[in-house]
């Protein structure tokens, strides 16, 4: 089996069960509650890290910040071990 056809496979079965679950609307309100939590406790954790965490760790921040680091640049890291010291 093609790695296509199992990922069609495990879509259709998610699907299908959900679609059983949302039959009720008890069920179906309880999803939405359970999903909505979910995705404000990501974007929460994406939210909290401040500016200078994000300095600490150059490989988190962006791609422009870790080719510079790459190519030598500490200017980042040596500020926040600076700060947290």
């Amino acid at each position: 089996m093609s790695k296509q056809a199992i990922l069609y496979s495990i879509s259709a079965l998610g699907i299908g069960t959900l679609s059983y679950l949302a039959m009720d609307s008890d069920r179906r309100r309880a999803i939405k509650n359970k999903i909505t939590k979910w995705t404000s406790q990501q974007t929460n954790k994406q939210d909290n890290i401040s500016a200078i965490e994000k300095a600490g760790r150059p490989e988190m921040d962006n791609m422009e910040n870790s080719k510079m680091v790459a190519e030598g640049s500490q200017f980042g890291v040596n500020y926040y071990n600076k700060i947290k010291q």
